[in-house]
């Protein structure tokens, strides 16, 4: 090791000179740094929709609105918070009134309020996310969960939605945190295989049911527009046979055999007469 001795002794002045120069530059090296992180650690600037939380040596002793902040570097510091609103969205899995497992994603619009943030920041710090938010979301989901069926969790939705948000808002607001209106959307169920089956089944067979009543109305409506066509034929024959009888009735039916007799037996006649019973024996 080199002592200032040694250094005299063995290199001379004029070593000893080079030495003292470049501890000199390394000292003023190492005040300008101090002096630069006092300087540009003493400033800063809190964005628009934040909300600065100023503390010395730990404990908070004020907040900072958006804009330039003055602090004393290494005693205080600042913690920037969002105030806006924000999303969060997170997995529960729950079991349904009826023991299925249902995985749901849920997603969350909140806000810190604003003025109990100093109290929010002094409990919880800065991870409110993950100490407050996304386990009130398990919770609540787990607890909704077991309200409904899986069925009911998928025909009635909105009022499960509903439910998740009025409960979850509840929960939250006890740690001043506020969940927006009709802040809270559910992503997506998911059932197990099994269960995802049995409603492909069901709802297979409720589409082969339609289908089957669909059919039935058509056979039987097609049956109905049978019996009023031959109604309305029975009733065109009957009509005819009035219109015979009334002028001349035997007379006028010979008369018409006549002019359709081809040599061997009535033509265009021959099915009207017979059903009015007035049909003669041309043999």
């Amino acid at each position: 090791m080199y002592t200032k001795d040694k250094i005299v002794s063995e290199y001379g002045v004029d070593k000893k000179v080079k030495v003292l120069n470049v501890t000199k530059i390394l000292v003023h090296a190492l005040l300008a740094i101090t002096v630069l992180t006092f300087v540009f650690g003493s400033f800063g600037t809190v964005s628009q929709g934040e909300i600065g939380i100023k503390t010395r040596f730990n404990k908070v002793v004020g907040t900072l609105s958006p804009g330039l902040y003055v602090k004393l570097p290494i005693f205080e510091s600042v913690t920037k918070l969002d105030v806006q609103v924000q999303k969060e969205q997170a997995d529960a899995s729950a079991a349904s009134k009826d023991l299925q497992t249902v995985s749901t994603k849920v997603a969350v619009n909140y806000q810190i309020d604003s003025s109990k943030i100093v109290d929010l920041y002094t409990r919880i710090g800065s991870e409110y996310k993950s100490k407050l938010i996304d386990p009130a979301i398990q919770e609540v989901v787990k607890a909704v969960t077991a309200k409904y069926t899986a069925e009911e969790l998928i025909t009635k939705r909105p009022e499960v939605t509903d439910e998740i948000q009025k409960q979850l808002s509840d929960k939250l607001a006890l740690s001043d945190i506020l969940v927006s209106t009709n802040g809270v959307s559910i992503v997506n169920f998911d059932f197990s295989a099994q269960f995802n089956q049995a409603i492909e089944l069901k709802v297979t067979a409720e589409q082969n049911a339609l289908a089957a009543k669909n059919k039935l109305d058509q056979v039987t409506y097609e049956g109905k527009q049978t019996v009023v066509s031959a109604q309305a034929q029975a009733e065109a024959i009957k009509i005819q046979a009035q219109a015979i009888n009334s002028q001349g009735g035997a007379d006028y039916v010979e008369l018409q055999r006549i002019k359709t007799w081809d040599g061997h037996g009535c033509t265009s006649y021959c099915g009207l007469l017979s059903s009015t019973g007035l049909l003669i024996n041309t043999k």
